[in-house]
């Protein structure tokens, strides 16, 4: 086998946004990201595990919105400690009106509960909950 190289845990995502204000207002408000630096073309946003671009598209003509069927992105998922922070996650999002799917149990071969939401900008994302 040839030599291979070995990952790590994601280290960053960077995400392309319509409206930049309304996206930091999201990860920070949902998530607890902090903004940690903003540059001239993206406002860089951390929760002492992901470090998370967004970036104002900026260019009206291209300003489409997310699409999980066009290759590329189909979703972004994030760890949660179990499914009792699902549990508490759906009620957040609720206070929110934040639109979600219900909790999924994906069974034993996967071992992992998952809720699927979206962001402002109709990037799916979901938390995932792994079977303790």
């Amino acid at each position: 086998m040839a030599e291979q190289i070995m990952l790590g845990p994601v280290h960053h995502v960077a995400l392309r946004v319509t409206d930049l204000g309304r996206s930091i207002t999201f990860y920070t408000d949902l998530f607890g990201f902090q903004p940690i630096a903003e540059l001239p073309d993206v406002t860089i946003l951390s929760n002492g595990a992901v470090l998370l671009g967004l970036r104002d598209q900026g260019h009206a003509e291209r300003a489409d919105r997310f699409d999980e069927f066009r290759v590329g992105l189909d979703h972004l998922s994030f760890a949660v400690g179990g499914r009792e922070d699902l549990d508490r996650a759906l009620q957040m999002l609720d206070q929110r009106d934040v639109p979600h799917g219900e909790i999924e149990d994906l069974g034993k071969d996967f071992g992992m509960y998952v809720l699927a939401f979206r962001d402002p900008d109709n990037i799916q994302l979901e938390l995932t909950a792994t079977y303790r």
